[in-house]
């Protein structure tokens, strides 16, 4: 068994897929991942860096006895490919290999099983992702009109989670959504819909559940001096008996630090509308997700999301996860 500190074992192979079944073998040569490096940082972190061909995108898997295989992460390359696995730290041993993916234009993004297949996880910018799960697409605050959504499926599920304009735009929602969407939102937002809008949306209060599309939403309180408590939702998704929750725009509350059972997390963090660095990272470790993805963070250097992590730290197995909300 390897050590967590020393190299972990890197296995690039490719992925043949029944639409490339009849490509011969000096073209398949050509498509297939390199690994070029595999970095062991300080905290036990390892950075993997591939060379690949530009324009496809490419899935990093991992296993810890090269016999069941987990999938990491989906991105595009440009040429080259660099992913930083923040899990490596909670493994005694590391072992990856590259495929290319099976649908050239599909979503790329970070990938978390569940007992129904992966969430595919897609950060946009500040408090918008998308997610992608057994066929369905999941849209979380979209804002900034249709262009940041470009090449990505329609969406199915939309979430609202209060009416400020960097989480709630009409315009957005008219762009993205897809032919029978639902949207779930608090009745501040609904009361500022089209009556088109209107005809598509759940009204849900803190506190109040909804099942749709096979998923199970429970909002619960998102709430500060900005954001009076009551006209916003921060959501917990059920998916695939896996929790995701989404703070919306809160401050540090004993709501959020009573949560249980929480595998995923979206984190806001700036000043003055949101939380600081310190309490978002002394919440996360009351309530301890599996895994956290800080957001919300404009205003805030690298450095200072940085700092959250080391806060956070490795101790009680809490994974945070550093992406680029662009």
């Amino acid at each position: 068994m390897l050590n967590k500190n020393q190299l972990t074992c890197a296995i690039a192979c490719f992925l043949l897929s029944a639409m490339l079944s009849g490509v011969g073998s000096s073209l398949l040569a050509q498509q297939a991942p390199q690994f070029a490096s595999i970095q062991h940082l300080t905290n036990s972190e390892a950075v993997l860096k591939l060379s690949a061909p530009a324009g496809l995108n490419f899935r990093i898997d991992a296993s810890t006895n090269l016999v069941g295989w987990d999938f990491l992460t989906t991105l595009r390359s440009a040429g080259s490919i660099q992913h930083t696995d923040s899990a490596a730290p909670f493994h005694l041993s590391r072992f990856y290999r590259a495929v290319q993916a099976p649908e050239t234009n599909g979503v790329t993004g970070d990938h978390f099983a569940t007992a129904e297949g992966d969430v595919l996880i897609h950060p946009i910018n500040h408090a918008s992702f998308v997610m992608v799960w057994n066929g369905k697409t999941i849209y979380n605050d979209p804002v900034g009109g249709a262009a940041p959504y470009q090449g990505l499926p329609r969406a199915d599920l939309i979430l609202v989670s209060h009416s400020h304009g960097d989480h709630f735009d009409s315009t957005t929602l008219n762009a993205v959504k897809g032919t029978n969407a639902v949207i779930v939102a608090p009745s501040a937002v609904f009361n500022s819909l089209s009556a088109a809008l209107k005809n598509l949306t759940i009204v849900q209060t803190n506190g109040s559940t909804t099942n749709v599309m096979g998923l199970t939403i429970d909002s619960v309180p998102a709430y500060n001096s900005f954001h009076p408590r009551g006209t916003g939702n921060g959501y917990v998704l059920t998916i695939g008996g896996k929790r995701i929750y989404m703070t919306g725009d809160t401050g540090d509350i004993p709501e959020m630090r009573a949560l249980q059972d929480i595998d995923v997390a979206f984190v806001c963090m700036n000043l003055p509308y949101t939380m600081s660095i310190d309490k978002a990272a002394s919440a996360v470790r009351e309530f301890r997700p599996r895994v956290v993805y800080p957001y919300h963070y404009q205003g805030y250097q690298d450095s200072d999301i940085n700092n959250f992590k080391r806060m956070v730290g490795t101790d009680l197995g809490v994974e945070v996860r550093l992406r680029k909300w662009e």
